[in-house]
């Protein structure tokens, strides 16, 4: 353990103790209110870039499970405890969270107020920051979410995932997809073709019976040709689900506008409600832009609102077979309260296949 500061491009600064693995880092400082699941998102893409604070006081009281992973590695750069557990309990566990973050070179600066630096943040918005061996100041921070993202974390070639027994075939645009939406498609008996963020659908030579836009980092208009591509695929009356980010670049695709958010929704805790049927969800969400509800073109409806602010959760078409969550349908909040959206989405690959 050694003595270490976060400081914000503010110049405020939180004197803490690094454990994990001894560097300094700098990122976007977001907190993420979940109280279960931390291995899910320190692993999650849509963090990539990020200083991780958890506003729960304690972290890591029953291990890590490799099968909780959302990828093959920490995504984010760092993590924002108040307290750190080196003793969990759990009859399955495999490693302590400080062990884990050891072998993936990621620091945890703790003991400091967490709940404090969560105000902080709420009520002056998402900043810039980083981990130090020093009170630093004057320090030139890189905002990370000028560049386009997607190069970091999307597969970069094609790859090919199939069920023992399928009919239907998915092609998912990968934007950091996490490993739980392609269970949810290969539960559901779907041969997967995962394809780079930026891969162009005429390159296909097999056919497709719906495409998945993935979840991601960063803002979504830096996914220019992804857009540009969607903009495309949309005449071809295929079925389309976008999740989180693949959400944001549909409806940008359609003309809508996107924002970024003051602090933005992370954790599992995020009540929305169905316009259609009134019925209200507890959602599992990871996002810092959104789109404006008021700019949607008329053949998109909003399906979903967030409760606690009014911001757009989902999109429908119309008339076409073209729908959009901002929250994370495979999330577990619940822990299934809205895996049903995967369930329409194959309604829709089965019933426009037989057309």
């Amino acid at each position: 353990m050694r003595k270490g500061f976060l400081v914000l491009k503010d110049g405020t600064i939180f004197e803490g103790n690094i454990l994990g693995y001894k560097k300094e880092v700098q990122g976007e400082v977001v907190f993420n209110t979940g109280m279960v699941g931390y291995e899910k998102s320190l692993t999650d893409p849509s963090y990539y870039g990020q200083i991780l604070v958890f506003t729960y006081p304690l972290i890591g009281n029953y291990g890590i499970f490799s099968e909780n992973f959302e990828s093959n590695k920490i995504q984010v750069r760092g993590i924002i405890a108040s307290e750190i557990c080196n003793l969990p309990s759990h009859s399955g566990l495999k490693e302590t969270l400080e062990n884990w973050c050891f072998k993936e070179r990621i620091p945890i600066l703790t003991s400091i107020d967490t709940r404090l630096l969560t105000e902080k943040l709420r009520k002056y918005g998402t900043l810039l920051g980083g981990i130090f061996f020093n009170a630093k100041n004057n320090v030139q921070f890189e905002d990370i979410n000028k560049k386009n993202l997607l190069d970091f974390v999307t597969e970069k070639k094609i790859k090919i995932i199939e069920p023992i027994h399928f009919k239907k075939t998915v092609l998912v645009y990968d934007c950091g997809v996490k490993y739980s939406i392609i269970k949810e498609l290969l539960k559901r008996n779907l041969r997967v073709i995962k394809v780079p963020w930026n891969f162009d659908l005429e390159n296909l030579k097999e056919k497709i019976d719906g495409i998945l836009i993935s979840n991601g980092p960063g803002d979504p208009k830096k996914a220019d040709k992804l857009i540009k591509n969607v903009k495309k695929i949309i005449k071809n009356k295929i079925p389309i689900l976008g999740i989180c980010l693949g959400h944001q670049i549909l409806s940008l695709a359609f003309g809508a506008k996107s924002y970024k958010m003051k602090f933005g929704h992370r954790g599992q805790n995020q009540p929305v409600i169905d316009l259609k049927t009134k019925k209200c969800y507890i959602t599992s969400q990871n996002h810092g832009y959104c789109i404006k509800e008021n700019s949607l073109p008329s053949e998109l409806k909003p399906w979903f609102r967030n409760l606690n602010d009014n911001t757009c959760e989902g999109i429908f078409h119309k008339k076409l077979p073209i729908i959009g969550v901002q929250f994370h349908p495979e999330g577990n909040p619940g822990p299934t309260d809205t895996t049903w959206v995967f369930d329409l989405f194959l309604d829709y690959i089965n019933f426009y296949g037989k057309n």
